[in-house]
């Protein structure tokens, strides 16, 4: 998707002094997933900066009239409580175990389009809804782009139910808030992010 992006942006700057925010950015790639959306679609909705402008997008577009009878499954408590502000119908995987399309960010994509999510903390949802859709559409913008996976200062973080740590790296437990109490996703688990070591071999590339 940012590949579209970035021929809509070379074909609509007709001055070169245009400048593009990143949140410019990220709702052009978010506006273009939503061209894929039709009548009567189950939708996945997302958990991410750039998918919440996709989540706006398709509230708006169903307030206009211009998208009709469609359903939502939100990966997460942030994304139901936004679709449910912009009226989007709801439901669950219980009910609607396939999914036409879904719409999602990624942390980091690499130059062969290998992609890193789950650092928004709804792992699990977004696996869930992932793994049972059609069609799966991931929304990245210039901000994601990377030589390779894991080449940000950024952690890699894993869905685990104790925590643990591995040679090689530091394990350390998500907390949050100023008591720094652990982190619980929306599916009360808890989230140990990984800091890799650069391998040796890999030094002076």
């Amino acid at each position: 998707m940012w590949r579209d992006a970035d021929l809509l942006l070379s074909s609509s700057s007709r001055s070169p002094f245009v400048i593009f925010t990143q949140d410019d950015l990220k709702k052009i790639v978010a506006y273009k997933a939503v061209e894929y959306v039709k009548f009567g679609m189950v939708l996945g909705l997302g958990t991410s900066s750039n998918a919440k402008h996709a989540v706006n997008r398709i509230g708006e577009l169903l307030l206009q009239g211009k998208l009709k009878d469609i359903v939502g499954i939100p990966t997460s408590k942030i994304t139901h409580e936004q679709a449910l502000s912009l009226g989007i119908p709801l439901s669950d995987l219980d009910s609607h175990p396939v999914v036409n399309l879904a719409i999602d960010g990624a942390d980091e994509v690499d130059p062969f389009l290998n992609l890193f999510k789950g650092r928004s903390g709804s792992l699990l949802r977004e696996k869930m809804v992932k793994n049972t859709c059609k069609k799966f559409i991931v929304i990245v913008d210039g901000y994601n782009l990377v030589n390779y996976i894991g080449g940000v200062d950024w952690p890699c973080p894993l869905r685990l139910r104790k925590l643990f740590e591995e040679a090689g790296c530091v394990a350390k437990l998500r907390t949050f808030g100023e008591k720094e109490e652990p982190y619980v996703t929306d599916n009360v688990n808890f989230i140990v992010d990984l800091y890799f070591k650069r391998s040796r071999r890999f030094e002076g590339c």
